[in-house]
């Protein structure tokens, strides 16, 4: 995505990432220090002076943008937007991330356009900025948990690129830590998005850091009185075991330099919504909270921490059950360390956490350690090794060769949950279907009766096709009808597993029922044509002569036998014969009587009596789209092997070629006295080219109650003359007439006629 990210080889102070108090001492003399270029100029060491120049430009743009504005605070606006830059900059962003902090808000607030910044900054910045907007305009309205989780899963969706994510995070951060100027009534809503949307995606990227402080600054607002008391006892339970820290971090020093390993320990405390969580789920009181301290305890390499593990057991014993590791099983978002809880001095459980440096950076800022670590070369196995994460080093590793921040985002999507777009019902249900997923796919994801009655959609409002695929953000409403069946046409563009064996299922179950029925019809008809009045039932009495028969057909059942007739697999004629001298062999013979009535109305070309047609048949017959026959033509029906019946009409010059070439398979056929449905044929229409000449044309056949289903036309606008080519719905052949009649009194119109291949 246009400009490519920066690799920086940083060395993060202390661990790798910069830390944040859980409430801002001073927030006015932190914003008032925020405001300053400076401040953030200082940070940005790792960028080259062109890349510096580029964002100063930045802040000078936002700064004139916002002139005038101001905070809740009271400070200057661009005290915000500099706060957002100031993180990212933590993070080793690029510059076009830093540019996009600094301007995340211009579009929104400022009524800058994002063709002004693609003139000013070029396209990689805008769409980062376009990005950050669209994201703002989503409001999540539900607490339901697997709500969030879908709504979460949106957010990372709808982000093409990492960089707007971290941004946003980096957004929501320092307007958590400036909550407090905000009006109060604002706080419960915007702690509890911050609680269930921003915290967890934070935690999912491997943020760690950011994850922990916006979890306390929501429960800081959210619950604070209790966050106050937790608050207060945390720090007396702090000064009561000072003295128990110190002495277990004496004693880690003195046992890992006997050893002659070289380490580093920090003490780690548990944060007050974990412990406040812990304490609400388990039911237990502060003083029961017994794993409020911990130690990381840093390692050179990945061996050591298992070496560290074992002299830990050895000074204190474990808990059981305590041991977790995720050094050999890693989390999704890359993080790795090896856990252990040990009763330490005075009987008090100290939590143990082992990793290396590479693993603590992965730790501490997860995806945004693609910045923050750079491996000299990422074919060398031991700087993988040394990384302690496949996933982090196939994303460096993307980096390194493609420089794309798409491509790479794309692969961190992928692990992070399959591709998928993320809808939403009219009730603000999220559903997850895949990328390229259509309306229909989403009437069977709700439930399978919705998919098979489904008959129209809008989107966010708007009619649209039942193929238009759909896009992460939709809200989406199906329409339903009692009468509607799948259409064998879904099957083409369906994208879920779920949708195409619903839809084959119903047409399969359909189809056989169909095509048994068709076929017990025309063996009737075929036997009758050799003098049997009825088809042999399924009485003891004729059960030895359907067995041989369907050893002669080398079918399994009698349903199945009448199933391959009916789609052309076996002739009826021929069954017929073979069944006739079964018969005989039981005694029964032809009436002679039928056998030269049928024989002498019999058509001379067709051998295998008539079938009724009245627009109930779907999936065993069909009509043929070379000449779309409709009631009051005469009509004749093909049996292909294995498709069914197709219905031609009787001058149709496919229907005369197949019938010189393969006259045993056709079959008498007729229209029902009152068609049950409308069918289409083809009309084809000459008009003097003109404006308002098709409205008019769609308006003639309107006010013959046909439909039209489809139009043609050929780029003829240069001619005084073009053709329109038009598939109209209609009941029977008068019903064509008085729409063809209609288009010949229309102005502007030469010639009207059916189209049919002759």
């Amino acid at each position: 995505m246009g400009k490519a990210l920066q690799h920086q080889s940083a060395e993060p102070a202390s661990g790798g990432a910069v830390r944040h108090s859980v409430v801002t001492p001073n927030p006015a003399a932190a914003n008032a220090e925020a405001a300053s270029f400076a401040g953030l100029t200082a940070l940005l060491d790792y960028l080259s002076p062109v890349d510096l120049e580029q964002v100063r430009l930045a802040y000078r743009f936002a700064d004139e943008a916002h002139l005038g504005q101001l905070r809740n605070s009271g400070e200057p606006y661009i005290t915000h937007p500099i706060a957002v830059a100031v993180q990212c900059a933590e993070w080793k962003l690029d510059a076009q991330a830093l540019m996009a902090a600094l301007l995340h808000d211009a579009m929104e607030d400022c009524s800058i356009t994002k063709a002004e910044l693609i003139e000013h900054f070029g396209s990689p910045v805008a769409e980062l900025v376009d990005g950050l907007t669209k994201l703002d305009k989503l409001h999540f309205n539900t607490r339901e948990e697997n709500q969030a989780e879908s709504f979460r899963k949106m957010l990372l969706a709808m982000a093409r690129d990492v960089r707007v994510i971290l941004i946003k995070l980096a957004d929501r951060t320092h307007n958590m830590r400036t909550l407090s100027a905000s009006p109060r009534a604002k706080w419960g809503r915007i702690a509890s998005e911050t609680l269930d949307i921003y915290a967890p995606i934070a935690h999912r990227l491997g943020l760690n850091q950011t994850y922990r402080e916006l979890q306390d600054l929501a429960f800081c607002h959210l619950r604070p009185w209790r966050h106050a008391i937790l608050s207060k006892a945390v720090a007396k339970a702090r000064s009561r075991r000072r003295d128990l820290i110190h002495k277990v971090q004496a004693e880690l020093e003195a046992a890992f330099t006997t050893f002659g390993m070289s380490v580093k320990i920090a003490g780690r405390e548990k944060t007050l919504h974990s412990i406040y969580t812990k304490m609400d789920e388990k039911n237990l009181s502060f003083a029961q909270v017994t794993d409020i301290y911990g130690f990381r305890v840093i390692v050179p390499e990945i061996i050591d921490c298992y070496t560290a593990l074992g002299l830990l057991h050895q000074m204190y014993k474990p808990v059981p059950g305590k041991f977790k590791d995720h050094i050999a099983l890693g989390k999704l978002n890359g993080y790795q360390s090896l856990h252990t809880t040990l009763v330490g001095p005075s009987g008090v459980n100290v939590e143990f956490q082992m990793r290396t440096e590479a693993m603590h950076i992965v730790a501490e800022s997860g995806v945004a350690a693609h910045w923050l670590y750079k491996v000299n070369n990422p074919q060398d196995a031991s700087s993988a090794e040394r990384l302690g994460s496949k996933w982090l080093q196939s994303l460096l590793d993307i980096q390194h060769e493609t420089r794309d921040a798409a491509e790479f985002w794309d692969h961190v999507k992928v692990d992070l949950f399959p591709d998928a777009v993320y809808v939403l019902t009219p009730k603000s249900q999220v559903l997850a279907l895949p990328r390229g997923a259509t309306v229909v796919d989403f009437a069977y994801a709700i439930h399978s009766d919705v998919g098979d009655r489904t008959l129209g959609a809008r989107i966010n409002g708007e009619q649209v096709p039942l193929r238009t695929e759909l896009r992460n953000g939709d809200v989406i409403e199906i329409d339903t009808a009692p009468v509607s069946t799948p259409n064998p046409t879904w099957l083409s563009f369906v994208r879920t597993a779920r949708a195409r064996s619903k839809i084959r299922h119903h047409l399969k179950t359909l189809a056989q029922a169909e095509s048994e029925a068709l076929g017990e019809k025309m063996l009737s008809q075929a036997l009758r044509a050799e003098g049997i009045k009825k088809l042999p039932d399924e009485s003891p009495e004729y059960a030895g002569i359907w067995d041989r028969l369907l050893r002669f057909s080398g079918n399994k059942t009698r349903a199945e036998l009448l199933t391959d007739i009916g789609l052309g697999k076996r002739i009826a004629g021929i069954v017929a014969k073979r069944l006739l001298t079964l018969l005989a062999d039981n005694g029964e013979r032809p009436d002679a009587l039928l056998l030269s009535r049928e024989r002498f109305t019999a058509h001379d070309s067709i051998s295998q009596g008539s079938v009724v047609l009245d627009g109930s048949e779907s999936a065993s017959v069909q009509f043929a789209r070379c000449c779309r026959p409709i009631p009051g033509d005469s009509i004749v029906g093909y049996l292909g092997r294995g498709e069914g019946l197709m219905v031609h009409a009787h001058d149709c010059s496919v229907a005369r070629k197949l019938l010189h070439k393969d006259s045993e398979r056709f079959i008498g056929v007729e229209w029902s006295d009152e068609p049950m449905r409308a069918f289409e044929t083809g009309v084809r229409v000459t008009v003097i080219n003109g404006k308002g000449v098709l409205a008019r044309v769609a308006a003639a056949v309107a006010a013959s109650e046909a439909d039209i289903t489809h139009i043609t036309m050929e780029d003829e606008s240069t001619h005084e003359a073009s053709d329109l080519r038009f598939v109209i719905s209609v009941h029977n052949l008068a019903q064509l007439e008085v729409a063809l009649r209609n288009l010949r009194r229309t102005p502007s119109v030469l010639k009207a006629q059916r189209a049919k291949i002759t």
